[in-house]
């Protein structure tokens, strides 16, 4: 649960409210791409009916306890590696363990920078140049983000 204040209103969240029953019809969807996460607004503290509150409030513990949870989706980017990359990474077994360890992001990275490339002696020298720090575990802006 969650409790907010605004300049119009204030509200309850239900981060998995979308499992509540809302027999009462008290919950809304603060977006229509809202999934799980149901809010029950107030525009003054009249508007509260306390026992309808912990109503919801018992029956989302409840939810939680039961493992009720909407998982948000992975839209998982799949790393396309280029041709280039690829030759280089089957022919040096050390360098594809090194890049297997990476996390996607950093692996999309180095793909990217190879794929970007229009000249082919463009595209080996960035594949030179990436290759240590590949196998060091780096990212392609690793040095930037420490700043």
């Amino acid at each position: 649960m969650g409790i907010g204040a605004f300049k119009s209103h204030f509200g309850i969240w239900f981060f998995n409210g979308v499992f509540l029953k809302d027999e009462k019809q008290l919950l809304e969807k603060a977006q229509e791409t809202t999934k799980a996460l149901r809010q029950m607004r107030f525009e003054n503290i009249g508007d509260i009916k306390k026992s309808l509150v912990l109503e919801y409030i018992h029956e989302a513990i409840e939810n939680q306890k039961s493992g009720k949870i909407l998982e948000p989706e992975r839209k998982g980017k799949t790393v396309i590696v280029p041709k280039e990359l690829q030759e280089e990474l089957k022919s040096t077994p050390s360098l594809l363990a090194a890049f297997k360890t990476l996390t996607p992001r950093k692996q999309r990275e180095y793909c990217h920078y190879i794929d970007s490339a229009k000249r082919e002696t463009t595209k080996q020298s960035r594949l030179n140049k990436i290759k240590p720090m590949i196998i060091e575990g780096l990212g392609l802006h690793d040095k930037y983000k420490n700043c």
